[in-house]
């Protein structure tokens, strides 16, 4: 095994100003600093959280090494990094969220693991480390010392630059959640299989399908952040119309990092017929008295929980007669896609139920030949409706993606599950099969439900969804 002081020569830049150190610095660097080390540290709030989750997923895979990786640092440009945002099964099962960070879950004995958190340690003074290297604690900031993750994560931690040589010494069955750092797949290459580790990665997708009491509080963070998100919105259409979509883009984006870590996702901002484009996220529209803006926006929190909200607001604060048509058919879905939402009931209901009241007003409208079954049947109706009705949240904004189907999309309802109930219909601007005044027209709503024990709650409720409430709402806000 590598002796983790045996460290790579510390890189310069090649156009850097200074040709090298002098002794007297490095000598001079290497004194007169305080400790710093952080004492009595209570550990985080979800440690007890992810302790569980880890017995859970010991029992799960008995007599197997695991291996969870956060992922690496990406470049966004020469040497610049984007920001960092760790692997979901590492952060769900660790609560850190630190770049190059390994979980290793060593079996023990017939059941059960012993799990090592392998993390970067404080950078090293004596070589210069701290503040030589484009990654030292003097350019991007401090790190915790491995003493203090222990006491932070309720785990053993170790210095990941070991990690790699204890990998490709360890001999047994292994299964590496693949995608996040090539070097631990690497020295895994031998032991690992692709189908095997894929049964790991689903797993823990289906493992976060319930959410715990901590992840629901979590949840409703992000969720009433991104109410005072769109709050905010509405107080600056006027400077909107004066410059474009980024200026909602750059408001909702500031409240999101003040109360929180990030957006959960990149946030549409599509106003006028950009409402027909159902992730645009150019942003760079105008905005214009008498269309419509679609906000589809989410706050993440700290701990990378994320909220997924839309709401199709009149840029004035009125709807036009034809606007409010649309809009409330699409209402009228959502409401009866909510009322689906029960334990017990199967996933799909949310779903079936909001497209049923869409294909009606359809056929209604002239737009499509009935009868509302033979559309359903035959899918007619997603010309216009395009998407599914929802999906699971939680740390990913569209959560769970891997879980088998049988758990997930075909799946029944169980208490703690959340998921999002958001019809919408699109007529796009040279679609020639409707009148000249659909097209252009977006409009979709989007709110977080939580499936409770007698039916479910809107974590979303506060903001108002009925298009009198919205007017209302919005007049209030301008003042």
């Amino acid at each position: 095994m590598a002796d983790a002081a045996e460290e790579q020569p510390i890189k310069q830049r090649k156009n850097g100003l200074y040709a090298g150190v002098s002794d007297e610095l490095a000598a001079n660097m290497q004194t007169g600093w305080a400790d710093t080390e952080l004492r009595d540290l209570e550990p985080i709030a979800q440690a007890a959280r992810t302790a569980a989750r880890r017995a859970e997923l010991s029992a799960r895979f008995p007599g197997e090494r695991l291996v969870v990786p956060a992922g690496n640092l990406k470049t966004r440009s020469n040497d610049t990094e984007y920001p960092f945002r760790s692997s979901v099964e590492y952060a769900y099962l660790t609560g850190n969220q630190t770049e190059d960070g390994v979980l290793v879950m060593e079996p023990d004995g017939e059941s059960g693991h012993t799990a090592t958190l392998y993390l970067l340690p404080r950078s090293n003074r004596e070589n210069g480390e701290f503040w030589l290297d484009g990654q030292g604690e003097l350019w991007v900031g401090r790190r915790h010392s491995l003493a203090e993750g222990e006491q932070l994560y309720g785990l053993p931690c170790a210095d990941v630059r070991t990690v790699l040589d204890v990998l490709s010494a360890a001999d047994g069955p292994v299964r590496v959640v693949r995608g996040h750092d090539a070097g631990v797949e690497k020295a895994l290459h031998s032991a690992a299989d692709a189908e095997r580790d894929e049964e790991l990665r689903t797993f823990l997708s289906e493992q976060r399908l319930v959410k715990d009491e901590f992840e629901i509080g979590e949840l409703q963070k992000a969720v009433d952040s991104t109410v005072r998100g769109f709050e905010d919105v509405v107080r600056v259409l006027d400077k909107a119309e004066a410059t474009s979509e980024r200026y909602i883009e750059g408001t909702f984006f500031l409240r999101a990092r003040v109360e929180g870590n990030d957006i959960g996702y990149g946030s549409i901002c599509a106003a006028g017929p950009h409402a027909t484009t159902l992730h645009w996220q150019r942003n760079d529209g105008p905005v214009r008295s008498g269309e419509l803006l679609l906000l589809d926006a989410g706050v993440e929190t700290h701990t990378l929980y994320t909220a997924d909200v839309t709401r199709t607001l009149p840029v004035n604060g009125r709807f036009t007669d034809f606007q409010r048509k649309i809009y409330d058919a699409v209402y009228e879905a959502q409401e009866a896609g909510i009322a689906a939402v029960r334990p017990g009931g199967k996933y799909l209901d949310f779903h079936h139920a909001a497209q049923r009241v869409l294909a009606t007003h359809l056929v209604e409208w002239g737009l499509v030949e009935g009868p509302v079954d033979r559309v359903l049947e035959l899918g007619l109706q997603r010309r216009w409706t395009l998407h599914g009705t929802g999906h699971m949240l939680g740390m990913d904004v569209h959560d769970c993606a891997v879980a088998r189907r049988e758990t997930y999309a075909e799946g029944t309802l169980e208490p703690g599950m959340c998921l999002t109930v958001e019809p919408g219909l699109y007529f796009q601007a040279d679609d020639l099969t409707v009148p000249e005044e659909y097209r252009g027209i977006g409009v979709r709503i989007e709110d977080d439900i939580l499936v409770t024990e007698d039916g479910n709650r809107n974590l979303s409720a506060a903001l108002p969804r009925a298009s009198a409430d919205v007017e209302s709402w919005m007049a209030r806000l301008k003042g």
